[in-house]
């Protein structure tokens, strides 16, 4: 196995740098926050898009979403289908980050993100998968945009799951369960582990 220059986009957490780095891979993190993950060493505080022409092998990222979900689509029309204009223009720049990692100068590319809005208009995803997949007992359907990478395979299916977070606010008042009462955007982000792990051996 020869070993990659693997770029990890928007993470601070490091869960996917370091199940790269656990497979012998030269991985870095690279956000605008300090890396959570224990191993500075290995984290570029940084402007991510300063960085893509910087010799990578393949890179992962992980765009911000909050703009770009579908989620977020109560708060794009929350009159009557009237149009949140500011919000538009939010999800346009963070469409425009999306796309610059998508469409990065580096020959293998993963790109995760929740479903995204339809007025949006992202390129069509190439994979959809879920924590359940990867030896967790949550589902949170979550999409991947690939460049010359296969589809990830599952690795270790639960049948007994539950959603990690609800559905949405009628889902709490439904009595929904879910694994979070509260959390937070940053640790809602957070890649399983399960999936890391078949991200760094099925890629690496």
């Amino acid at each position: 196995m020869s070993k990659l220059r693997v770029l990890v986009a928007c993470e601070e957490s490091q869960v996917v740098c370091i199940a790269f780095r656990n497979k012998g891979h030269e991985a870095y993190s690279c956000d605008i926050l300090d890396c959570s993950g224990g191993h500075p060493e290995w984290h570029i505080k940084d402007d991510v898009l300063k960085h893509l022409n910087d010799g990578w092998d393949i890179m992962i990222g992980h765009p911000p979403c909050t703009y770009l979900s579908r989620a977020g689509a109560r708060w794009m029309f929350p009159k009557a289908g009237l149009l949140n204009e500011e919000r538009f223009l939010k999800a346009q720049e963070a469409k425009w980050f999306f796309l610059q990692l998508l469409e990065a100068p580096i020959k293998c590319i993963a790109i995760e993100n929740p479903t995204p809005m339809k007025i949006i208009k992202l390129p069509k995803a190439s994979q959809i998968i879920q924590p359940y997949q990867y030896g967790h007992n949550y589902s949170k359907r979550t999409l991947l945009w690939l460049k010359n990478l296969p589809l990830l395979i599952p690795t270790e299916i639960k049948d007994d799951y539950i959603p990690y977070l609800p559905s949405n606010t009628g889902g709490k008042k439904k009595g929904q369960k879910y694994h979070y009462t509260t959390i937070t955007q940053k640790e809602c982000s957070k890649t399983f582990p399960g999936i890391a792990k078949a991200m760094a051996e099925q890629w690496g």
